[in-house]
């Protein structure tokens, strides 16, 4: 029956995506895609809980903004947003782009992020040199703002701001809508890995940890046990 369910509510998503493709330039495909932006990704449930937490001076992260609340933003004077979700041409991407260009915010996208699992080691570089080079104050996001935007956070904190591994990892936290408990808990087990490797051989930058001592492998073993000291 939940099958089923699942199929039908596919089906009309992607009738509903039909009716705007790639389009939100006429007031008619706006607001099919608003229709889309509030059904299918949930905006309904972040009207009014934002997630909005500035982790270290002009530094910001949330859950996936709104076009208003973008517009709050720049208000705020908020210049960069990274979005962690990918740049595939979806409701949520395209409002957000019109949204951006409509205020003066530039709009940094990356290869969509993981919650629930372990990505290679080059892809964590990358995702810390965007980090390192976006121009503040800026505001980090993925959907809920709980897992991919909490590691996104843990990792800037670490290299851009030289916290400790203690601090960092505050960012993964129920305060934040993030359960370590559930699969999403292996972002925290990534931390923990690095965390364990200074304890056993000193400091090391996570960039270079990434680089030089990540295992992968590793890593992904947490989907087999689920838990960790």
């Amino acid at each position: 029956m939940f099958k089923l369910l699942k199929k039908g509510f596919k089906k009309l998503e992607r009738a509903e995506v039909g009716q705007f493709g790639n389009d939100v330039s006429t007031r008619r495909t706006r607001h099919l895609a608003m229709w889309h932006f509030h059904l299918f990704d949930h905006a309904f449930l972040r009207g009014l809980w934002t997630n909005l937490y500035e982790i270290a001076p002009g530094v910001w992260r949330s859950n996936q903004p709104s076009p208003k609340r973008i517009e709050r933003y720049a208000n705020m004077g908020i210049k960069t947003i990274l979005s962690l979700r990918g740049d595939k041409d979806v409701s949520f991407t395209l409002l957000e782009r019109q949204a951006c260009e409509a205020h003066g915010i530039k709009l940094v996208t990356t290869k969509k992020a993981a919650a629930r699992g372990a990505l290679s080691g080059a892809d964590y570089v990358a995702l810390i040199d965007i980090l390192a080079s976006l121009e503040k104050p800026f505001l980090i996001h993925c959907k809920s703002g709980a897992d991919r935007a909490g590691l996104a956070s843990a990792l800037y904190l670490l290299h851009c701001e030289g916290a400790s591994i203690k601090e960092a990892k505050k960012m993964l936290s129920w305060r934040f809508m993030h359960l370590k408990s559930t699969k999403t808990g292996i972002l925290d087990y990534i931390l923990r890995l690095y965390e364990q490797d200074i304890e056993a051989h000193g400091p090391i930058p996570i960039r270079e940890w990434f680089e030089t001592r990540y295992d992968r492998k590793r890593a992904s073993q947490f989907k087999k046990f689920r838990s960790f000291p």
